[in-house]
């Protein structure tokens, strides 16, 4: 990657001139950093951008990217002068807080964060959620319908119809295996019928089917038979769920896994500040003065 120093010799910004520097630069606030260029008391060091030119950049990208990024950096570095000129030192009092308080919430955000993904166990197994789901089912009450089915769309004039008709009602071993085989004759298929689904999906899937007549065809053991424009579509309901009923397991078995792994997380972190609490005052790191009026 050639070098930025070699790139451009002046850029100007309003009234301000940044010089480019090369090795044995005017500028130079760390002896092995390169400077590029200043604004006021601030530098930008060639090792500031030059992570950012990539191997595929032409000569002509690299520099063009290079004086807008200097450009860029240094018309944020003048606005900040301005800012810290013009603002009342109780303004930038406060601000400087936010600023800290962001920093130090950052900081401890990621470092806690690595700390839980080292200590903490992601696996839920299958005791764990079968409990928490029977001490809480109450509170898994479904906000929409949901339904087991099992369906196949066939192009119109298809010949097997009432033959795929027959298997798919009965649904035995060989019956599947029969239907598995002419799969690929079939615009549609869905033969797992122990996953829930919602009605919202039914409807995509199956057009005929709609909100205003779906408690005419999405019934328990319901077999239909219904056509459009584009062909025919064949369904076996299972089950059903309606509003406000217990939700099946299986169904919010995802948002059981991430109630019970934050959880897990949250009484990591409340031990982890604990023990760090208590190793500070063991070591006369941390103590609290008593404020006496």
């Amino acid at each position: 990657m050639f070098l930025l120093r070699k790139l451009f010799p002046i850029v100007t910004i309003g009234l301000i001139s940044i010089v480019f520097i090369s090795c044995d630069g005017l500028f130079k606030k760390d002896e092995e950093k390169k400077v590029i260029a200043r604004v006021g008391e601030s530098f930008l060091y060639e090792d500031d951008l030059e992570p950012l030119l990539t191997e595929n950049m032409t000569k002509g990208d690299s520099a063009s990217f290079a004086i807008n990024y200097i450009n860029n950096w240094a018309s944020k570095q003048l606005l900040l002068s301005k800012a810290k000129i013009n603002l009342s030192e109780e303004k930038l009092a406060e601000y400087n807080a936010l600023v800290d308080d962001y920093r130090t919430e950052l900081y401890t955000r990621v470092y806690k964060e690595a700390l839980v993904a080292q200590a903490t166990d992601s696996v839920i197994t299958d005791e764990q959620l079968s409990s928490f789901y029977e001490n809480a089912k109450e509170n898994f009450k479904l906000k929409e319908q949901i339904a087991r089915i099992r369906f196949v769309a066939l192009p119109k004039g298809f010949l097997d119809q009432d033959e795929v008709a027959k298997r798919l009602k009965r649904f035995k071993k060989d019956d599947i295996r029969y239907l598995d085989s002419i799969g690929v004759q079939f615009t549609k298929l869905n033969f797992n019928d122990s996953i829930w689904v919602r009605y919202t999906r039914i409807f995509e899937e199956i057009p005929p089917i709609t909100a205003d007549n779906a408690n005419k065809y999405l019934k328990n053991s319901q077999f239909f038979e219904l056509e459009d424009s584009i062909g025919v579509y064949l369904g076996k309901i299972e089950e059903t769920k309606d509003v406000n009923d217990i939700a099946p397991l299986s169904f919010i078995k995802p948002t059981i896994e991430q109630v019970l792994l934050s959880r897990r997380k949250m009484d990591y972190l409340r031990k982890l500040e604990t023990e760090l609490l208590d190793e500070a005052i063991k070591d006369n790191e941390f103590e609290v003065f008593e404020n006496k009026k």
